[in-house]
């Protein structure tokens, strides 16, 4: 009787290798067939075995490389084979990264499905570039969004972003105009603080900071590409994040 492998829903962080849970560096190290995003460095691919296959699933926007319905059947018949597989995302497999799909389609076949969370994109990036999404003085609540979803202008964010409250977006940068357009338009003020984190936790990351009335000049002005977070709320302008950012010049210019 064949045996039926495991699908691990493994979520690798905002990058860094030494940001993975000790569990996702030992199912990747052991892994027989790991299935990965684009995302994945190859610092964190460097830890599987030499006899791994890996397979890149890498999807950009408009551009495909292989449909969210095939990367399904692709895990679910390498399982059926035998195989455990890890299925390897950016972030935590369970906020924006279709690990929800992925889980329910492995369960529909009877192929065993495990989650691994990782450290999510927004904290990682609120983490590497100083930025508390809660605060006693500025913000008691957060939300995240995806900036590329169908019908944007049609999605109700009222009540997600003001006084007293943080709004991630992801996948945003592409849609920047239309979503300072969108949250005007619902009465947020145009001179909300905002931050755009690109690169989060990487040598290369970049934060940008402005006014949600300017955050489309910004996103093009500063040629910003994902991988890219937009933070909207007064926590993006606290003094504490300034701080952060003058400690990671200091720490730069040190390491130099």
């Amino acid at each position: 009787m064949q045996t039926i492998g495991t699908i691990y829903l493994v979520g690798a962080g905002p990058g860094p290798v030494d940001l993975l849970t000790l569990r996702a560096a030992r199912l990747i190290s052991d892994a027989r067939v790991i299935v990965h995003d684009g995302l994945i460095g190859p610092d964190i691919l460097g830890l599987a075995a030499p006899q791994a296959r890996l397979i890149s699933v890498a999807k950009q926007r408009a551009r495909h490389t292989m449909p969210q319905d095939d990367i399904n059947a692709l895990l679910v018949r390498e399982a059926l084979s035998g195989n455990d597989v890890v299925r390897l995302k950016g972030g935590d497999p369970f906020i924006f990264g279709r690990g929800g799909e992925e889980a329910e389609a492995a369960r529909a076949a009877g192929v065993p499905v495990e989650v691994v969370p990782g450290i999510s994109a927004a904290n990682g990036a609120a983490a590497a570039s100083g930025i508390a999404l809660t605060h006693r003085d500025a913000s008691s609540i957060v939300s995240f969004v995806a900036g590329q979803c169908k019908g944007l202008s049609e999605q109700d964010w009222s009540g997600l972003a003001g006084k007293g409250r943080t709004l991630v977006i992801y996948m945003g940068v592409s849609t920047a105009a239309p979503i300072a357009d969108k949250l005007m338009a619902d009465g947020l003020a145009p001179d909300m603080p905002i931050a755009v984190i690109e690169n989060a936790a990487r040598p290369d990351m970049r934060v940008l900071r402005g006014l949600l009335a300017g955050l489309p000049d910004l996103v093009e002005a500063a040629a910003v590409k994902s991988p890219a977070l937009i933070v909207i709320g007064e926590v993006t302008a606290r003094e504490d994040v300034a701080l952060a950012a003058l400690a990671q010049v200091t720490r730069e210019r040190t390491a130099q």
